[in-house]
């Protein structure tokens, strides 16, 4: 019994429990969203939509220069040091405002060329490049916000934005793709995150008194230097690896058909649902600890709490997925996604590797190592581009999840490698 009351009185189980409700909740309004879109849109619709997507998650990483993890650290070091705070929230405040402004600019005036390169020569969407570049500020604004409540420890604001956040995602794709199908479901998009904005700004400025803190007086460009790391790393992880995305699945199109597209990404859209868990544990409990870790003993520590206490009920999850994975196809989709169910087992292969190669990449984050994050990110991605290519030529779809298993496999043996004395030490 005292096992279990501690076991319940822990932090990470505290966490754990509001953060599973957090995420059967996400997954439950994705079930109805996927519903929908499957009914409305397609599999080629589906295909769209996931390029939309990866494009859109692109432009925010360069616009926010990469500043989430930095936030995380900074505040982790400096929550007691006001001054320092507000410099630094001031600086990047402005300066992801004013990147997103001249971004929004040229999202309008090449709208046609983006479309073309986005969705090809039948489509034509140019209103949604249009109506993000209009939005954009708020959108970028909305992750900044969260950074800062995840930044001060704030674990169940973080959780309530996100699920907050995907009950107004729910409500627009249903209002949007019921009136005008694929156009709908890509405008939902662009506008979720406006609303996301000001449920953001109620939590963080319960905080941390934003108005009162964030001023240009206070904008020191030596501060946007000291954050240059951070951006070097999400160039390649957010936007190239984004980009790759896009790459991957207009190969797919061009090989096998626009169907077998978003056959694709309905896969990556269950995976996403079922790694949401893994996901916001790691960046609620596990970042902040490796982040205030003084040590190689600590960081393993942390490692090998991840590695014991969540690693085998993740895998014992994935085993149910995949038994039970042609009822989650149906549940989540229609007849026509029924290739899907053939793509789940080397898929939740390469998830679980994926999974065990997180949290030890996480220290290229931690310990800021700008330069050994980008050889093996950029070595990472172009990896699973050759992969992709070669084995989709053989294998068709299946080629794709088989080059995603394979190129983490390598992924996990060369963070184990490179990360040894943490691991073992």
């Amino acid at each position: 019994m005292n096992l279990i009351h501690k076991i319940k009185e822990s932090e990470l189980f505290k966490i754990t429990s509001l953060n599973s409700v957090s995420v059967l909740l996400k997954v439950f309004i994705g079930l109805i969203t996927s519903k929908v879109i499957a009914e409305y849109v397609g599999p080629s619709g589906m295909a769209l939509v996931g390029n939309f997507r990866n494009f859109i998650a692109s432009i925010e990483s360069f616009t926010t220069l990469g500043f989430q993890n930095g936030i995380v650290k900074f505040i982790a070091e400096k929550k007691d040091d006001n001054s320092s705070l507000s410099a630094v929230f001031s600086t990047l405040f402005f300066t992801v405002i004013i990147i997103s402004v001249f971004f929004g600019i040229g999202l309008f005036l090449f709208s046609d060329s983006l479309n073309q390169l986005i969705f090809g020569n039948k489509y034509d969407f140019q209103i949604v490049f249009k109506v993000l570049a209009f939005f954009l500020p708020l959108s970028i604004s909305s992750n900044f916000l969260i950074s800062v409540v995840n930044g001060f420890g704030l674990y169940s604001g973080v959780i309530y934005i996100s699920i907050i956040s995907s009950f107004i995602g729910l409500v627009l794709t249903v209002l949007l793709i019921t009136n005008y199908g694929v156009y709908g479901a890509l405008l939902s998009i662009v506008l979720a995150p406006i609303f996301i904005f000001f449920v953001g700004y109620y939590f963080a400025n319960t905080k941390y008194k934003i108005k009162d803190n964030i001023f240009f007086k206070n904008f020191d460009v030596q501060i946007i230097k000291n954050f240059g790391n951070y951006f070097v790393m999400v160039l390649i992880s957010g936007i190239f690896g984004q980009l790759l995305q896009i790459a991957i699945r207009n190969n797919l199109i061009n090989n096998c058909g626009i169907d077998s597209a978003g056959f694709w990404e309905a896969m990556t859209r269950i995976s996403s649902y079922y790694l949401l868990f893994i996901n916001t544990l790691i960046s609620l409990y596990f970042y902040p600890k490796l982040v205030v870790a003084k040590n190689n003993e600590e960081s393993k520590n942390v490692v090998w709490e991840f590695y014991k206490k969540v690693i085998p009920f993740f895998v014992l999850g994935l085993i149910a997925v995949f038994f039970l994975r042609e009822f989650i196809v149906n549940l989540l989709y229609n007849k026509e996604f029924e290739e899907v169910s053939n793509l789940f087992f080397w898929q939740i292969i390469g998830d679980i590797f994926k999974t065990l190669s997180w949290i030890l990449a996480l220290q290229f984050f931690v310990k800021t190592m700008t330069k050994p994050f980008v050889i093996s990110d950029l070595l990472s991605m172009l990896a699973l581009l050759g992969l992709s290519y070669l084995f989709i030529s053989l294998f068709g779809i299946q080629g794709v999840v088989l080059a995603y298993a394979f190129n983490y496999f390598l992924y996990f043996i060369a963070m184990s490698i490179y990360f040894r004395k943490i691991i073992f030490s």
